[in-house]
């Protein structure tokens, strides 16, 4: 699951953008605003992976927002003016969309974030006020005041069961006390995509796609229809295709 923020002067922008957001499953909105200062504060305190960047704004502009961030997210520019399309580039945008922004336009440049965002290593390095970068977690089980740990290089899949979840391991399974999305939201998007609404595959694990299956080990497990275009999106880098 990728994070993003939404920073526009123009509601209807945004507006636009969030039903956009809205149609990626891999994506998930944090907070939209007409006000650049509001935006830069709330990063300051969130971590958040992407950022739809308006260049011409009030009291501070697209390209100074950037150098303020300092390359703590990635950055999608929105902007009705081509002119500043290779300033952008110079600050490592992802991509520079062109208002008005069409659907297939807005697409193809997520599909550039979430690539990148993937090949990004994660940080060893990582606090526990920042899990999304860590490479473990604690789960909490149904044996009171009982926390295990789990590595995530060791996760194959998860699997929602209502308010529990199933993480399936290298070792075996862990049934956690905690609601899918929970779960969801602390796991790193670069490293796990949600294939079904009840399922998570981690990315490294996967050994073959096969039609609506996504086959780890010994286990199959389910590619949602409303899942599978974004998901394989995601894969289309890694994907060699002698017809292309």
């Amino acid at each position: 699951m990728i994070t993003c923020i939404i920073v526009d002067d123009e509601p209807h922008a945004i507006e636009l953008l969030v039903s956009y957001v809205d149609k990626i499953p891999d994506l998930r909105l944090l907070m939209s605003t007409v006000n650049p200062i509001e935006a830069f504060q709330y990063l300051q305190k969130n971590q958040v992976a992407l950022v739809f960047l308006d260049v011409h704004m009030p009291e501070l502009d697209g390209m100074q927002f950037i150098k303020l961030l300092s390359g703590r997210s990635k950055v999608i520019l929105t902007t009705a003016y081509p002119e500043h399309a290779l300033e952008g580039y110079e600050h490592d945008v992802i991509d520079y969309l062109l208002k008005p922004i069409l659907f297939n336009r807005f697409f193809k440049a997520v599909t550039k974030a979430m690539q990148a965002l993937e090949s990004q290593p994660p940080n060893v390095n990582a606090s526990p006020e920042n899990p999304k970068n860590a490479e473990y977690i604690f789960v909490k089980t149904e044996t009171r005041g009982k926390l295990i740990k789990v590595h995530l290089s060791d996760v194959l899949f998860i699997e929602g069961l209502g308010n529990y979840v199933t993480i399936h391991t290298l070792q075996g399974r862990i049934i956690c006390l905690i609601t899918f999305k929970e779960l969801e939201e602390k796991l790193p998007g670069a490293l796990f995509a949600r294939v079904h609404k009840s399922f998570i595959v981690a990315l490294h694990r996967i050994d073959m796609i096969e039609g609506n299956q996504v086959i780890i080990g010994k286990h199959a497990v389910p590619v949602g229809e409303n899942y599978k275009p974004g998901f394989l999106q995601r894969l289309r880098g890694r994907i060699i295709n002698r017809n292309e």
